[in-house]
């Protein structure tokens, strides 16, 4: 779920990679790495590792970023820090415009593409027109963006297949091993996150279900990756958060900047009651701990253990 607003470092062999957009599983030369129908930016796309065309596989459904989508995001968050004073801390990579016209049913996804490019020209251009009205300062280079996607619906087009039926085919043919990856975290959750503090998708389990059109049976095990320590990019409520020495420790040690925004991470303690709510919400069968070596030169370690509303201990996350 998601689109290129969350990174994920992965190290193997010693080399470093940061994700955005690709699963990480495309590192693997013998793994089929498939994005499902989460938002995809096309431009994103074209960019990354070696031969990583013959081992991606896209879905069909998937809805596409463009570049207004991005430019809308920042106006928001001028206009929401112009208004209220505060805004919502995102990345500005256009992921909440997309959803925002997928729901709206205004949205282009890829299948729209990769069809009959004069109809797709003609949704896009009202598309444009939409968010035109509605943000008078936004200046939008429509015939640019058409001629340029029109270049990548070439070259994207051998990787696109029908999504529901490439994951029925590898769930029912021969045994396959499936990895499901998630992006961002529980707490980012449009529905169960710290709103509005949060993604615009679902990055709880059950997008493996809405992402993917994996049936719920289909779900085996499921691994919470979870840091010794917490850490947040943006705003929003972080109870166990050390505005102090501790906190710039566990930045440093961890070197704990937004992959994608290159912002530093907020740190503090683990809290013990946001894990154990999205343990409530996913089904935990495994977890696994990154990061605790960060904490090797503390004396004292803490961690959040309950929450106090109104003076009385509350046993679930307000």
């Amino acid at each position: 779920q998601g689109g290129n607003n969350a990174g994920h470092t992965v190290v193997v062999d010693g080399k470093e990679y940061d994700f955005h957009l690709f699963p990480s599983g495309i590192i693997n030369p013998k793994a089929i790495s498939f994005i499902g129908i989460s938002t995809t930016d096309s431009l994103y796309l074209l960019t990354g590792l070696k031969d990583w065309e013959k081992r991606l596989i896209i879905s069909d459904r998937a809805h596409l970023v463009f570049d207004f989508h991005q430019a809308v995001d920042g106006l928001q968050e001028v206009q929401r820090q112009a208004q209220e004073g505060k805004n919502i801390g995102t990345t500005k990579k256009g992921i909440g415009p997309t959803y925002s016209s997928k729901a709206a049913r205004t949205g282009l996804r890829i299948c729209d593409l990769l069809s009959d490019f004069d109809e797709f020209s003609s949704r896009f251009k009202n598309l444009a027109q939409q968010y035109k009205s509605m943000f008078p300062t936004l200046e939008i280079d429509i015939e640019g963006q058409l001629k340029k996607l029109k270049g990548y619906a070439e070259k994207i087009r051998p990787m696109v297949r029908d999504g529901v039926y490439f994951m029925y085919e590898a769930l029912h043919g021969s045994p396959k091993k499936i990895l499901v990856e998630g992006a961002n975290a529980a707490l980012l959750d449009i529905d169960f996150g710290t709103y509005p503090f949060v993604t615009s998708s679902n990055c709880t389990v059950g997008g493996v279900c809405t992402g993917l059109g994996v049936p719920p049976q289909h779900v085996g095990d499921v691994y919470g990756v979870v840091k010794a320590y917490t850490t947040r990019v943006g705003i929003g409520a972080f109870p166990t958060e050390q505005i102090n020495e501790i906190g710039d420790l566990l930045q440093s040690r961890g070197h704990e900047w937004g992959v994608t925004t290159g912002r530093k991470r907020r740190c503090g303690w683990l809290d013990l009651v946001s894990l154990k709510y999205a343990h409530m919400i996913n089904g935990f069968t495994a977890l696994a701990l990154t990061k605790l070596d960060i904490l090797d030169v503390l004396d004292e370690i803490k961690i959040g253990v309950a929450y106090k509303l109104g003076g009385k201990r509350i046993p679930y996350f307000p």
